[in-house]
């Protein structure tokens, strides 16, 4: 349902990082990860479930859009995430 906008105390800009302002460039990172940084949080910090799949469900289309930016590496095994860096 929407609300009126004066309900709202902090109303901030709508901004994404480039891949470049995230990620390292000598490391492969799982999408969870991403999610993590992409929102400030370490990539190793332990998420209750329902944070983490909004955050992926930031990180996912944001990957998506800056495609051209990654590289992936088959994960190590077929019950774990892959993993990708900057291209």
């Amino acid at each position: 349902m929407p609300r009126p906008r004066e309900e709202f105390d902090d109303i901030r800009d709508f901004e994404f990082y480039d891949p470049e302002e995230v990620l390292e460039p000598d490391q492969l990172y799982t999408v969870y990860e991403i999610a993590r940084l992409l929102q400030g949080v370490e990539p190793d910090r332990d998420l209750d479930p329902g944070t983490e799949d909004i955050l992926l469900n930031w990180a996912i289309p944001w990957m998506l859009d800056h495609s051209e930016s990654f590289v992936f590496a088959e994960p190590a095994a077929d019950d774990e995430p892959g993993y990708y860096g900057l291209a």
